[in-house]
């Protein structure tokens, strides 16, 4: 591994990144403690899951956290024929006193990769916008997905006009930042090389007091929240609102899962011979 007082690179040796990823971050929180910024990059990983939980470990720390990830080949270019990029996430958390916390955690292409496989699941329509067609040609009207490899994924804007090559650049400045800087080979040219990850955790308080930054930050979200919303609009909602209300209702109330999903846990403990964990 390679280190410094701020840094450090690790090579995951192909581990789950759900695994190797908390550690990562703990490892940049710390460095952050003592320096006021670490920064730790992770290569040759399996897949990390959802990135945001990476950068609120750095939130719930005092600190704000960033992740960027670079992996996989779904994505075209804009004006590209052929996938060069992953979905390449980018995920910031930073804290609060009373509001919830601020959570941005987005892909850089039009549509996450897991909400293309649920709308398989349920029969959903693709918008306009969202895929490309075999050739790279933006698909501009609701298409039912029943064959993943049907398409290719298009950037976040779906089509230059609409803003496709900002998707297309924060999706390179998750390669430079996730795969350039841990000394990796991106996707595109080294197909086996798994997933790489960019964490970085800032201390408050080496920049600014704790309790200046935190209710400047109530200040601002209080202000989003409350902010008179555009006619048919019921309230306006900022980064992690609408997910921080969840947490606390799945918290009080339990986690609904989909009847596919209950019926893969249910054939899985048959296998092992144990009682199912949940009934439709």
């Amino acid at each position: 591994m390679r280190q410094t007082p701020g840094t450090a690179v690790i090579d995951a040796e192909q581990r789950l990144g759900i695994m190797v990823g908390p550690k990562a971050m703990r490892l940049a929180i710390e460095k952050a403690k003592n320096v006021g910024v670490g920064v730790v990059t992770v290569y040759n990983s399996g897949h990390f899951g959802a990135i945001g939980h990476y950068a609120m470990q750095a939130a719930q720390h005092d600190m704000v956290g960033v992740c960027f990830t670079a992996a996989g080949l779904a994505m075209v270019p804009t004006f590209g024929a052929k996938p060069l990029l992953g979905t390449n996430p980018i995920a910031i958390a930073a804290p609060a006193r009373r509001e919830a916390p601020m959570l941005f955690d987005v892909a850089t292409s039009a549509i996450a990769g897991n909400k293309i496989r649920l709308a398989m699941r349920v029969g959903s329509p693709l918008l306009p916008g969202w895929v490309t067609d075999k050739d790279g040609t933006p698909i501009m009207e609701e298409k039912p997905v029943f064959n993943r490899d049907e398409f290719y994924q298009a950037p976040l804007g779906g089509t230059r006009e609409q803003g496709s090559h900002k998707g297309y650049g924060f999706a390179l400045m998750a390669e430079v930042l996730a795969t350039m800087l841990a000394g990796a080979m991106p996707t595109m040219l080294a197909p086996q090389s798994g997933s790489k990850n960019h964490f970085a955790a800032y201390s408050i308080e080496a920049f600014t007091d704790v309790d200046q930054f935190k209710d400047s930050m109530d200040a601002m979200l209080e202000t989003l929240r409350t902010a008179t919303p555009a006619p048919g609009q019921e309230r306006v909602l900022y980064p992690g609102l609408s997910e921080h209300e969840e947490v606390e209702e799945r918290r009080a109330n339990g986690i609904p899962l989909h009847k596919e999903v209950i019926q893969w846990f249910a054939g899985a403990t048959a296998e092992m011979g144990l009682a199912p964990l949940a009934t439709l």
